[in-house]
């Protein structure tokens, strides 16, 4: 019960310093893989606990990668429009 806990507080953290820092767009895609590998290892112990079919894990990975793929395109195609990655300059909302 105490690792749930652990993964819980992951969790938190993960998405309080993903809403807090929001300078630079690489950050915020790290916090996001973060919260990306909390939830696959919440969902790795409830499986094992539960004795599920553990297939779902390598798709849960696959959508993972190409999440992480089409980010890093994103975060290229940000820098070479605009020059850099700060998050400021690509919002409209923010200016």
């Amino acid at each position: 019960m105490l690792i749930y806990f652990s993964y819980l507080f992951m969790f938190y953290f993960g998405m309080v310093s993903f809403f807090s820092i929001r300078t630079h767009i690489l950050m915020m895609l790290l916090m996001l893989e973060f919260l990306n590998l909390t939830i696959i290892m919440m969902i790795i112990n409830f499986m094992i606990y539960f004795s599920f079919d553990e297939m779902i894990i390598v798709y849960l990975l696959i959508f993972m990668v190409c999440e992480a793929v089409m980010g890093l395109i994103m975060l290229t195609l940000c820098v070479r429009t605009h020059g850099n990655d700060y998050f400021k300059s690509m919002s409209l909302l923010l200016c």
